[in-house]
């Protein structure tokens, strides 16, 4: 069967906009498998239905939908499995829905895949959380963020053979998809490969308190509100620009042959590392006026440093970030600047 498009589960997302978008720029078709729950997504997709008309095809769809998900794949040059329930206080207030639309939608595209005549390589999006609160790396406070007292381990962050430690009902149900996805890739050899990721930023992202607090953060100073920070504001996360990251999507797919099987941390690695008060700071300059800062209690489940250490995937396909976090938050500020009507939008909306 001749392999028609890149499918896309979730690919009216921010991340699967961009994916979307690198290939369609390139010339391939792309196939956008979303139920559309979140809102604000219908813009995306119709902003890539009209700029890449003829070349989008659209399936409205949950990932739960398995015979969906089977006819979908079955035309696929390669699968993007990014549908998901996305934050961890969605998770606690429902976490049968966190369930299932986490891990039995990823076990129903691995069935689709496994079912297949033949198996298209499948990029599963997987995250930091299935490392819980790192509560055996010693951490000390500086004015500014918290850092580990091993001073290698800040240097070089998280790597891969962190002990997995799940927590929240989010972290267990994208833990428990990560790790069904290097099995069947291990017991069926499915052409298969996870990155656990940082915070990705970037164009299409209409992040809230709950996820996508980068852009949520920016979209804030815009507005002139004030950005509420749980906790001291000294937590520390590496962050990585959406291109940066789609770059290293399509390495992996190309090379699948070298990358199934495997987890991957991907993020900015130290080099992009920012506390939330460093952050908003650079958002403060960017803006040109001192943002307000409102306070809550720490969240459960929230890391006071998590920093990705993406050496092994870097000495696989000799990926690296080339888009620093200044360079990044001012791109996302222009894409913003160009779409006005994005900045007032409710702060619950999650792209």
């Amino acid at each position: 069967m001749q392999r028609r498009y890149i499918l896309i589960t979730g690919g009216a997302g921010f991340i699967g906009t961009n994916v979307a978008r690198h290939y369609l720029q390139s010339g391939e078709a792309v196939h956008i498998l979303d139920n559309l729950s979140r809102p604000g997504v219908e813009q995306n997709l119709s902003e890539l239905q009209n700029r890449y008309s003829g070349r989008v095809c659209f399936t409205h769809a949950d990932v739960r939908n398995s015979e969906e998900l089977f006819k979908a794949v079955q035309s696929a040059k390669a699968v993007y499995h990014f549908a998901a329930q996305v934050a961890v206080t969605t998770s606690l207030e429902d976490p049968l829905l966190d369930f299932h639309s986490n891990l039995t939608g990823t076990l129903n595209v691995l069935e689709a895949i496994r079912r297949s005549n033949d198996p298209p390589p499948l990029l599963f999006t997987s995250t930091n959380k299935v490392y819980g609160k790192l509560a055996g790396v010693a951490l000390r406070k500086t004015a500014t963020r918290w850092e580990p007292q091993d001073v290698p381990l800040a240097a070089s962050g998280i790597s891969e053979r962190q002990q997995l430690a799940f927590l929240s009902p989010y972290g267990c149900s994208k833990g428990a998809a990560d790790q069904y996805v290097l099995d069947y890739a291990r017991s069926y050899a499915l052409p298969a490969t996870i990155f656990r990721m940082s915070c990705i930023y970037g164009r299409y992202q209409l992040g809230s308190e709950d996820q996508g607090w980068v852009a949520h953060f920016i979209r804030q100073a815009m507005k002139g509100e004030p950005i509420t920070i749980y906790g001291d504001g000294k937590q520390v996360r590496d962050l990585l620009f959406v291109d940066d990251l789609v770059r290293a999507m399509q390495l992996a797919i190309e090379h699948i042959d070298r990358t199934a099987g495997e987890p991957f941390n991907l993020g900015g690695g130290p080099a992009n590392s920012t506390s939330l008060l460093e952050l908003i700071d650079e958002i403060s300059a960017l803006i040109g006026k001192r943002v307000e800062i409102d306070w809550g209690p720490e969240r459960l489940g929230d890391q006071k440093w998590y920093v990705a250490d993406t050496s092994k995937f870097r000495k696989a396909l000799g990926w690296a970030p080339a888009i620093g976090i200044r360079e990044g938050i001012r791109a996302l500020f222009e894409w913003y600047l160009e779409r006005p009507r994005l900045i007032e939008q409710s702060k619950v909306m999650v792209a």
